[in-house]
């Protein structure tokens, strides 16, 4: 198995348009997201070296020097603490204000989902079942039937939560 340094993999989303072949505009987009993911000082270190938030950090930086208008995400706070998913959330919330991308996430927590996002579209089954903006979609009755669970909208000073 080859080692892979965080530079090397971040680099790997530049593979559609280099073929392995980077010109200066690679470089300079990858260093764009390995700086905007503060992973400057752990460009050269090997992914197995790591911590879980700086190898998904890495990840997603990978995904974004692709550098289209829209990316898809699968889980990007799977295996992440607390702490490190808020990061993470700001940060892809960034991405989107700062670099004019829309991002779309799979994720399975609506609190995280509605304190980041302009949009949640609710599947269920592998169907659509609701989409909306954060008021819409932040209602106690429709969460309760989508999730067959109980549950109540808080209203707090950083906005809606879903109490389960």
């Amino acid at each position: 198995m080859t080692k892979l340094t965080v530079r090397q993999l971040v680099s790997f989303g530049r593979y559609p348009y280099s073929k392995g072949r980077l010109s200066a505009e690679d470089e300079k987009i990858i260093s764009r997201y390995i700086d905007f993911f503060a992973l400057k000082e752990l460009e050269n270190r090997y992914l197995e070296e790591l911590s879980g938030g700086q190898r998904q950090r890495a990840y997603v930086a990978m995904v974004l020097t692709q550098d289209t208008d829209y990316i898809l995400l699968d889980e990007p706070l799977n295996n992440l603490d607390v702490a490190r998913s808020v990061d993470m959330m700001k940060l892809l919330r960034k991405v989107c204000d700062q670099f004019v991308k829309t991002i779309i996430a799979v994720m399975h927590d609506i609190n995280f989902s509605a304190q980041y996002s302009d949009y949640i579209c609710c599947m269920k089954d592998g169907k659509i079942v609701a989409y909306g903006d954060i008021d819409e979609i932040m209602n106690g009755q429709l969460l309760t039937e989508i999730y067959e669970t109980p549950i109540d909208i808080m209203l707090t000073p950083r906005g809606k939560y879903a109490i389960y």
